[in-house]
């Protein structure tokens, strides 16, 4: 069988299982079994055996199930509400107080709970009812917290980070610290944004016409709930950037400092330590399905041949190496726009590594690239994922079209900083060359 058709094969018959709703990792083990059966036979099932307990044996993946625990317990414990509390007394009479509020403390979220569902299941429960009694309009309410959702992806603790390095053989210390900047940057660009949109209309983001509280009042608070985030967020990325921890070990670390602010607060309940460990649990699980069966899907496209005639193609091809990463780019926007995140990464993975090798490309940067794409998908119509999350926890009046529509400023956004990260990748590989 050519190269060409038995990546046409899988590719096809991944997409057509997804499609017909069955989960992700049970489609990837499907199609490798189906591709071991046909260009390996029956032997090479020990081989993809070995291989699958190699993959998973890896002490780099280790930070995965330790960040989804982090993110379980912060979200369970409910520890990031007090937070909103104390930013929205600083933030004062600013235009658009509760928008900005949410781009501000979704960026701290992202770096405490490294879930993007999550970031935004949980400011949208807490923030937009507030936004809809002051009478702020759609695109100010739904758009920010469906915006600065993602950015947990970018930010450390991100477990999908770690997927990603996982799969495309990249290290996890470096990824992790890749996305700080860009993330932080677009938090800066959906701030900046807020502020000068409800300063040209302050109709759509009415003032705020409440009291003000003491600035004594607001140390307080500022050191008795919002100092902790900064903690548990400098035990994870402070320790890693200073040196001072691996990837694991500030995974731990981080964890550690989660349940001991949540002892602190009196949050460590035994109803909230069992949700936190099933929901833990269960992630984790399917990761690690998820990760083993993206292993063999790389060993079966090497095998065939399928990863060598297609780096050929590229090589003889004679384009320049920055249309070749537009076109990879486009694919991964195109498929953002009805699959899944992890799904995505297991396809394109396997596939896109191989030629980044060939055309020379840092693959921490290609990662950052890719990360930020992947964040995009997840609020691009029609089945972004976080569109359906927001759908969830927005009042019936607000219909998907207004969802998908406040959506739209926050999708140019991540376009942009795509483009700023390939014109100036040192945005990216800056931070990681301070970590080992």
């Amino acid at each position: 069988m050519e190269w060409w058709a038995v990546l046409l094969f899988f590719i096809a018959g991944l997409i057509f299982l997804l499609l017909l709703g069955f989960p992700v990792a049970f489609s990837f083990l499907f199609m490798d079994l189906l591709g071991i059966m046909i260009f390996m036979g029956l032997p090479g099932l020990k081989n993809v055996t070995l291989n699958i307990f190699t993959s998973l044996s890896t002490f780099g993946l280790a930070p995965v199930p330790m960040f989804i625990l982090m993110g379980e317990l912060m979200f369970q414990s409910r520890l990031a509400y007090n937070t909103i509390d104390v930013l929205d007394q600083w933030l004062g009479r600013l235009p658009g107080r509760l928008s900005l509020l949410a781009a501000v403390s979704g960026t701290i979220f992202a770096a405490t709970s490294g879930s993007t569902m999550a970031n935004t299941a949980m400011l949208g429960s807490i923030l937009l009812p507030e936004m809809r009694k002051r009478g702020y309009s759609t695109s100010m309410s739904v758009g920010p917290i469906i915006g600065v959702g993602g950015l947990a992806m970018l930010i450390p603790p991100s477990a999908l980070a770690v997927i990603l390095a996982s799969i495309g053989k990249m290290s996890v210390g470096r990824i992790l610290m890749a996305g700080v900047i860009p993330g932080l940057i677009l938090g800066l660009f959906f701030a900046g944004y807020i502020i000068l949109v409800t300063w040209l209309r302050p109709s759509i983001a009415p003032p705020y016409r409440g009291g003000t509280t003491s600035l004594s009042r607001r140390v307080i608070l500022t050191v008795k709930y919002l100092l902790p985030m900064a903690f548990i967020i400098f035990m994870v990325i402070g320790l890693i950037i200073m040196g001072l921890a691996t990837p694991t070990e500030a995974a731990a670390s981080g964890v550690i400092a989660t349940l001991f602010v949540a002892l602190i607060y009196g949050r460590l309940k035994w109803k909230v330590l069992t949700a936190t460990l099933n929901g833990s649990l269960e992630i984790t699980g399917m990761v690690l399905m998820i990760i083993a069966a993206s292993k063999t899907f790389s060993s079966i496209l090497a095998f065939s041949g399928a990863t060598e005639g297609l780096t050929n193609l590229v090589e003889g091809l004679h384009l320049h190496p920055l249309l070749i990463l537009v076109g990879m780019q486009l694919i991964i926007m195109f498929m953002g726009t009805f699959m899944e995140t992890v799904s995505i990464m297991m396809i394109c993975l396997p596939v896109f590594m191989p030629i980044c090798k060939v055309l020379g490309f840092e693959p921490v940067w290609f990662g950052v690239l890719m990360l930020i794409n992947l964040e995009m998908g997840q609020i691009t119509p029609p089945f972004g994922m976080l569109l359906f999350v927001m759908k969830g926890v927005a009042p019936g009046d607000i219909t998907i079209q207004d969802i998908c529509k406040a959506a739209v400023p926050y999708i140019i956004f991540d376009i942009v900083v795509m483009a700023m990260v390939m014109a100036w990748p040192s945005i990216a590989l800056w931070l990681p060359s301070f970590t080992k």
